[in-house]
């Protein structure tokens, strides 16, 4: 039996006060995990909505970006003696009923990180850069920008290390880390809704998706290093 207690859920958020709140509410009703939103500086009542809803609320004093924000939860988790490190984003796309599913192949040591997939949510676009990404980085994950992913903790340690913090994104960059020390990833086939507010951050416009895949390629292509076997 899964001990949910020693599993965190960090959620980073920026302007979402709209959904926040369903979001933790899901989150601890399919759980008794720990659940940390990391508020990335917003402008509207996200930290409010959150904290009264049952969450553990970090506001940041300026924003660091999803990844910024993603990896302090991750930290803090890990300083909380957390031993699994979920994350999922505060839109309300990702389904909380999946957190158990994303767990146990970490909890049976089938993995070091579990990433839910679901590919065909994926808009042309999206598919198309997904593919050149696969193409260059030689990762075979079906859907590599889902941020709703598990990290034993080992994984989650490395992910909160130094050397992950120059990281822009969460997708790409985390996953070359990942396989560069060696960490086994798992998916694990999840159904996503649409999201409840808002739009994505990287596909929502050509200047937007050119910066992210021209990043993502010179990640994509960076060095394979051999790396350490994860503990």
């Amino acid at each position: 039996m899964i001990n949910t207690d020693k599993i965190a859920v960090v959620i980073p958020a920026l302007n979402e006060a709209a959904c926040i709140a369903d979001v933790v509410r899901n989150a601890l009703t399919h759980s008794s995990c720990e659940v940390f939103v990391i508020d990335d500086f917003s402008a509207d009542a996200t930290a409010d909505e959150a904290n009264q809803s049952g969450a553990t609320v970090i506001s940041l004093a300026s924003p660091l970006g999803a990844w910024g924000a993603m990896q302090t939860g991750i930290r803090f988790a890990l300083q909380r003696g957390h031993r699994i490190v979920l994350t999922m984003d505060a839109d309300g796309q990702h389904p909380a009923d999946a957190i158990n599913q994303l767990v146990e192949p970490i909890w049976r040591g089938e993995a070091h990180f579990t990433i839910g997939t679901c590919p065909e949510r994926g808009s042309s676009l999206r598919q198309i850069a997904w593919w050149i990404l696969k193409r260059l980085s030689g990762l075979r994950f079906a859907d590599l920008t889902s941020g709703l992913r598990a990290y034993n903790h080992g994984a989650a340690s490395l992910l909160a290390s130094r050397q992950a913090s120059f990281l822009h994104y969460q997708d790409i960059g985390v996953l070359v880390l990942l396989r560069r020390d060696l960490f086994i990833g798992k998916e694990v086939p999840v159904t996503m809704q649409d999201r409840i507010s808002g739009r994505s951050k990287i596909f929502s416009s050509w200047a937007k998706v050119f910066f992210y895949m021209a990043y993502s390629t010179l990640l994509a292509l960076s060095k394979r290093g051999s790396g350490h076997k994860p503990p």
